[in-house]
């Protein structure tokens, strides 16, 4: 028995010791469907254990914190709900940040459902902003605020909230007001975005040139259901703040 045990652990050494470079020699796939078949694998006393908080949670969501008199819907170059959810930024922004804002930009990407008309409820704002991403100041060169609207001139539209206005033509932004003021390259401007769009996401890429960026511990999607438990009336329309010229 000894015997074995010294030429198992020789044998062990041995593999440990041989560096020679390994590959995958051949491979293959197999897809796994994750329906009912799979129900006979449930761990019943856990799904039974979990169920109260389950069914809590499901009620905190069907809760309705406001009222859209209208549909809000999602496309580009300018929409209802970028809109709304670019000034419900803006405004958010304002209220839980000391310093200044001059505007905000979001990204038709996030943008994740529409919203019909009647009530509104938690789940519906979960389902609009299923991402943890969280509020971000950033402080702007006014060279790189026209980079920014030139990066929406080639995607078609962004989300920029009602003080930023500009005109999308061949491609190229054109007519860019701020607060009915022409951007001047060596200004400073205050943008809040998220976390994510900051570090260039979605091509947003001078945001990664921020002279500042100042972190929040804010969620968006939190800030946007204090938003509407605040007002109650979810509305927003197209006005022309980003407008395309054939």
């Amino acid at each position: 028995m000894r015997k074995y045990i010294i030429i198992a652990l020789c044998s062990a050494l041995l593999v440990a010791c041989d560096l020679t470079p390994r590959q995958v020699v051949s491979a293959k796939e197999e897809l796994i469907a994750v329906d009912k078949k799979a129900d006979k694998y449930q761990d019943t006393a856990y799904i039974r254990m979990l169920q109260p908080k389950s069914d809590s949670l499901e009620r905190q969501l069907d809760v309705v914190i406001g009222y859209a008199p209208e549909a809000l819907t999602v496309k580009k170059p300018e929409c209802t709900m970028l809109n709304w959810a670019t000034d419900a930024l803006y405004d958010m922004a304002k209220e839980v940040y000391k310093g200044e804002v001059d505007f905000a930009v979001t990204n038709i990407g996030g943008m994740r459902t529409n919203w019909q008309a009647g009530d509104i409820t938690r789940r519906q704002v979960y389902e609009l902003m299923p991402f943890d991403n969280r509020l971000v100041i950033l402080t702007l060169e006014g060279k790189e605020v026209r980079s920014l609207c030139n990066v929406f001139a080639r995607q078609g539209g962004q989300g920029v909230t009602r003080q930023l206005r500009m005109e999308i033509k061949d491609k190229k932004a054109q007519n860019i007001r701020l607060n009915g003021r022409k951007i001047v390259d060596s200004a400073v401007y205050y943008v809040a975005t998220s976390d994510y769009l900051s570090t260039g996401a979605d091509n947003f890429t001078p945001l990664t040139r921020a002279i500042e960026k100042h972190e929040t511990r804010h969620k968006i999607r939190d800030l946007y259901m204090k938003y509407i438990e605040t007002r109650k009336t979810v509305k927003a329309e197209v006005d022309g703040r980003m407008k395309k010229i054939n």
